[in-house]
């Protein structure tokens, strides 16, 4: 995969620049050690606007770090964000006539830290080269670090190094280690050395709450992920969730930060805060009185000074390690006067990204129930009942009847659809009726109509 000339200008171009940080011995001897496990991650991603449902695809490529000898791979967490599928994930490491391509799965993406893994599948035992980390949290404001990433095409995808600085030190939400320069995406993911040589963290950029981004964002600036962050998920790596979310409390409430100009204009001397824009129907929040409007200036004790976007994710993350079934305080401004209500905390209904899918081959169809804030993002009341259409397979029965992604099926024939199971009873009963028609009542955006199926039914 990577030519000898690459390699060589990237080395040489590494003893020169980092002649005033670190020193070349110590570079050409992380590279020795690190450069057999770095890897091109190629993979095709089914993208799926969330405002009309339509779908496109994409090849893409990006850089992977093997973590363990039986093929852990760690790469960029954009790998795997809402509404994008990625599939047939191959994985090439080694040079020339060492170069091995592997098929890979993706596996489930933490929540608290922008990497995604996937895991290499072979009919046999594995033994690849892997990176061992140590810890980061020892690096200081002004320390010289160094970069692994991917060369373009013409150099064949070597394996380079760039040096940077660590430009800040943050201590909240969390402690973040930020660049001082912009990066090439090509070295997002990829393994930071220290002033010795060792391997303290990754490349990494936080998601925006666009981008599917929860409790922490910093988004837009180049960060290094620490090993601490992420070593628990190669000692153990992730996989899918049993509970969907079980025990994390739940308060049912859209807020955004008061900002100084919010603040400003209610005449409020308030120090941050959040404002209550949204109560979910049927949350704890509604059950306790709480009103759009209101503004949220402590929380079971904790002084609540929101000013930013990303304050928005902090208090997110408070309410769900509170403790669901716990009665909390919640003192706020109602008319520029304070009051305290007391909530009873639930548990977090399944979200969007957790929600069932289910994959009908027999149509063509994977569709997915409708969650809460689904339906308050599509601004659909709860008497609309159905499932929503979240991908189309190509040249399918649902694609020639004109099917679109984001539709929501509400019945099938006669029978009303409200659910997965109510989905699945339905069309196992008309496999059995072998209808030659299929009418399909559905909702797109505000308007309502049918769609009719022919379906292609197996020889009995």
């Amino acid at each position: 995969m990577w030519s000898k000339l690459g390699i060589a200008l990237a080395l040489v171009s590494a003893q020169t620049a980092f002649a005033a940080g670190i020193s070349g011995d110590v570079l050409r001897a992380a590279y020795e050690r690190i450069d057999p496990a770095v890897c091109l991650v190629e993979f095709s991603l089914e993208i799926t606007n969330a405002a009309t449902g339509q779908q496109s695809k994409q090849n893409r490529n990006a850089l992977g770090l093997v973590v363990t000898e039986d093929g852990l791979v760690m790469t960029h967490g954009h790998m795997a964000v809402e509404n994008s599928t990625p599939f047939n994930i191959k994985v090439t490491l080694g040079k020339g006539d060492d170069e091995q391509r592997y098929d890979a799965e993706l596996l489930p993406k933490p929540d608290d830290v922008n990497i995604a893994f996937l895991q290499i599948k072979d009919d046999k035992p594995l033994k690849l080269p892997y990176v061992r980390f140590s810890s980061g949290d020892s690096l200081q404001l002004g320390d010289s670090v160094g970069m692994f990433g991917l060369g373009p095409d013409t150099l064949d995808h070597a394996t380079m190094i760039q040096e940077r600085l660590i430009g800040a030190v943050l201590d909240k939400p969390r402690r973040t280690y930020a660049l001082d320069d912009a990066v090439r995406f090509a070295f997002v993911g990829g393994p930071v050395v220290d002033s010795r040589g060792r391997a303290v963290g990754v490349v990494g950029f936080d998601l925006s709450t666009a981008e599917g981004g929860e409790v922490y964002t910093r988004s837009g600036n180049p960060l290094v992920y620490q090993a601490s962050l992420f070593q628990k998920y190669i000692d153990k790596p992730p996989v899918e969730k049993e509970d969907d979310g079980a025990g994390d409390a739940w308060l049912g409430v859209f807020t955004q930060p008061l900002t100084p100009d919010f603040a400003r204009y209610w005449n409020l001397d308030r120090d941050g805060g959040l404002i209550v824009s949204t109560v979910v129907p049927g949350s704890p929040a509604e059950a306790a009185g709480l009103q759009s409007g209101d503004i949220i200036i402590t929380f079971d004790g904790t002084p609540i000074r929101a000013k930013l976007d990303r304050d928005v994710m902090g208090f997110t993350k408070l309410v769900r390690d509170t403790g669901a079934g716990k009665p909390v305080e919640v003192r706020v401004l109602r008319d520029g006067q304070p009051i305290t209500v007391t909530v009873d905390l639930g548990l977090r209904p399944p979200s969007e990204q957790d929600a069932a899918e289910y994959e009908d081959t027999q149509l063509g169809i994977t569709i997915r129930e409708l969650t809460t804030d689904l339906r308050i993002r599509l601004n659909l009341s709860e008497d609309v009942q159905g499932v929503i259409v979240r991908r189309i397979e190509s040249g399918s029965v649902a694609q020639v009847g004109k099917m679109i992604p984001g539709a929501i099926i509400m019945a099938l024939n006669d029978t009303p659809i409200a659910s997965i199971e109510d989905y699945k009873n339905a069309v196992a009963k008309l496999t059995e009726q072998r209808p030659s028609e299929i009418t399909v009542f559905a909702r797109v955006g505000p308007a309502t109509g049918f769609f009719r199926l022919q379906p292609r039914w197996p020889a009995p």
